[in-house]
């Protein structure tokens, strides 16, 4: 396709733009699953919520990359010029769409482990406080009935986030190559 640059600017500054926002956004919910729940649950204990840190601790790198995508998209929509920022671009964007495509799987995963343990890893800082059998115990630092929810919810937004920045992210790659020539 013989986009003139103006096109080319254009559509780089939006799909820039748009991958900035949701970086930040997955940003943010990788940061509000670890702040009110993954704090308190992961340890090297057992393989479940040592997978939720790494996926957690990926999410996070992956939404960095994401974020630096969307600057190489928007420095390249105002300079079309340097060669060094096309390459910046495209291997940004590879790595970016890669790292969310990983973090989308470890999700999945996750989703399914939580699912099929209904939560027990979860909710593992809580059990002392179920054989107290104390109402509200100090032991536990959240509340035990919204955790498994809001976690479950959290990691669908992000989910979600994910496939939207994978999408954008190849757009940008795409544009990278077609203004590399490649």
């Amino acid at each position: 396709g013989h986009l003139d640059p103006g096109s080319h600017r254009k559509v780089l500054m939006k799909t820039g733009l748009i991958l900035l926002i949701l970086g930040h956004l997955n940003f943010i919910t990788g940061a509000l699953v670890h702040g009110t729940v993954l704090r308190f649950v992961v340890t090297a204990r057992d393989a479940t919520s040592l997978h939720y840190g790494v996926t957690n601790s990926a999410s996070v790198i992956a939404a960095l990359l994401t974020i630096s995508c969307g600057v190489s998209a928007l420095l390249l929509s105002r300079y079309l010029g340097p060669a060094a920022l096309k390459w910046a671009l495209l291997s940004l964007s590879a790595c970016s769409s890669l790292g969310c495509l990983c973090c989308l799987l470890g999700l999945l995963v996750a989703i399914g482990l939580t699912l099929g343990n209904q939560g027990r890893v979860l909710l593992a800082p809580c059990s002392i406080a179920s054989i107290a059998l104390t109402p509200v115990s100090r032991e536990c630092p959240f509340d035990p009935t919204r955790v498994y929810s809001s976690t479950l919810s959290l990691w669908a937004v992000s989910l979600l986030l994910e496939a939207m920045e994978i999408f954008f992210c190849i757009r940008c790659l795409l544009l990278a190559l077609e203004l590399l020539r490649l």
